[in-house]
């Protein structure tokens, strides 16, 4: 079977070893994960992982049924690019000198809309935001001039949905509690 990237969202509570919890599930079935990220969501009180891997379509329907089943996670899902609108963002330290003596420099971070967060006597520091492919050619162009420092943050994503898929999960349980109860 064909190996496909799936961005895979997880809601929980903020609770102490639930992100461990979540990564012996892969590391059990030997998917390494590409990237990940962990931040509130639009709910309060609830946390959203973005969890990006390269696996089958097969394997990703066996892991979002695992990961469903912890006591903490409230759901999972699973989503291909097309469905989502996702960024990435990455720092570039150089050296304040290579800017100082080149205009090609400017003329790459102006080719890339990127943008200078922080400049020092030593060291600049620049961003880009994009897909993982922009930034590393940012990169690559930039270490040209000795790129000093280089970090890309985990993906994230938000579905090309109307609403975010816990709401209306929530919403669709809460429907049917009602429907039982009647």
């Amino acid at each position: 079977m064909e190996k496909k990237l799936y961005t895979i969202t997880i809601f929980s509570e903020n609770t102490p070893g639930i992100l461990n919890q979540i990564t012996i599930i892969f590391t059990r079935r030997q998917i390494n994960i590409e990237t990940l990220s962990v931040s509130p969501s639009s709910l309060s009180g609830v946390h959203k992982f973005t969890i990006s891997v390269q696996c089958t379509a097969d394997m990703i329907e066996k892991v979002i049924k695992q990961i469903d089943k912890r006591i903490d996670v409230i759901k999972a899902f699973y989503n291909v690019d097309e469905e989502l609108v996702y960024q990435e963002m990455a720092l570039y330290k150089i050296t304040t000198e290579a800017i100082l003596d080149s205009d090609e420099v400017e003329r790459i971070i102006r080719k890339y809309n990127a943008r200078i967060l922080e400049v020092d006597r030593i060291y600049t520091v620049i961003e880009k935001t994009g897909h993982t492919n922009e930034t590393q050619e940012l990169f690559n162009e930039l270490n040209k001039f000795k790129v000093m420092e280089f970090v890309r943050s985990g993906r994230i994503a938000v579905t090309k949905l109307p609403n975010e898929r816990l709401v209306d999960h929530l919403n669709r349980a809460e429907e049917r509690r009602k429907e039982l109860e009647k």
